[in-house]
């Protein structure tokens, strides 16, 4: 790198560093599982390299350097933190609808991610395929559950397609040891992700009517309609209500007992998130304003519906830029 380079300014190395940012809150996202502190961790490795910036020697492209000092501050930050789960990975799932309340905000929740924090739709169908399965809430959540280290290595070899050497050089491994490492990660998370067939999409036009569908029967509380569009074993999570529903009768039952009916329609509004189609979903009040409730993450399949995370966090509609009230 030439000197002049290393001597950029503020407004300089941001013209170069910025091309790289929302990629690298991307990687945070499926380190950290939670966008708010992958968001902390990118501004924390942006201010890192600003203050050693002087003593890059071009070796390693900038967006090489980038990763690294990304990925040890992961490694840092995830020495002092619990892993971020969802109520599926803490018990099995339950028929008893919760109590209102009934929240345990304590436990260190996995959080979805808006797609339009991390960029726009890739125009090559392989990529938009490769992009989604990289970023789907299953996946995020299963990489919760390996050590640190074997989270870094494949999250860089398997989902961004890093060559062994560059990771390697990157972790202070050897490269046998980063094959090793990916085995072993590769091994563990296959037992943890849902295998790809069964979560395989519909094409465009036949997830769009499904989602539609799903949309018209939450907003009028029509609980037989919406059941219908799940499939046999679907799932449906609430964090940070700790219990969790599968199967068609379990899920009725809590929609019955938790939707509000007998009035003006609630409203689903349609986002991204992980990949995935989302809603930002309101409920109407006994005074007829439609709040924010749940940012909703759905896994469609050929068969219908088989997973709904539902996160009961107003202040998440922030993250889409989804009022709280909606007029």
């Amino acid at each position: 790198m030439k000197t002049d380079e290393r001597d950029a300014g503020p407004e300089e190395f941001g013209r170069m560093t910025d091309p790289f940012r929302r990629e690298l809150l991307a990687y945070c996202y499926r380190m950290l599982g939670s966008v708010h502190d992958a968001e902390d961790l990118v501004q924390e490795v942006y201010l890192r390299a600003w203050r050693s910036y002087a003593t890059f020697d071009g070796r390693a492209s900038l967006r090489t350097w980038l990763y690294r000092i990304a990925t040890n501050a992961c490694l840092n930050a995830l020495e002092h933190s619990s892993r971020r789960v969802l109520p599926s990975g803490l018990a099995s799932p339950t028929d008893d609808v919760p109590p209102p309340g009934s929240r345990v905000p304590e436990v260190p929740w996995l959080g979805p991610l808006p797609d339009r924090l991390v960029g726009g739709v890739p125009e090559d169908p392989a990529t938009v395929v490769a992009e989604r399965a990289g970023l789907r809430l299953a996946l995020i959540a299963a990489l919760q559950y390996l050590p640190a280290r074997q989270r870094a290595v494949l999250v860089l070899r398997d989902v961004l397609g890093w060559p062994a050497a560059e990771v390697a050089g990157m972790l202070g491994m050897t490269g046998a040891g980063v094959n090793s490492t990916l085995l072993r990660a590769r091994s563990r998370l296959e037992r943890l992700v849902p295998a790809s067939d069964e979560i395989t999409e519909p094409d465009e036009p036949g997830r769009r009517e499904l989602l539609d569908r799903f949309a018209r029967a939450f907003e009028t509380v029509d609980i037989p309609a919406l059941t219908r569009l799940l499939t046999e074993q679907a799932a449906w999570e609430m964090p940070p209500v700790p219990h969790w529903f599968s199967g068609r009768e379990a899920i009725g039952r809590l929609l019955a007992a938790r939707l509000p009916s007998g009035r003006d329609p609630n409203l689903l509004v349609p986002v991204h998130a992980n990949g995935q189609p989302a809603f930002g979903a309101y409920l109407r009040g006994d005074d007829g304003v439609l709040r924010a409730h749940s940012i909703m993450v759905i896994t469609p399949t050929h068969s219908g519906i088989a997973h709904i995370s539902s996160f009961m966090d107003p202040s998440l509609f922030d993250d889409f830029d989804l009022p709280r009230v909606h007029v």
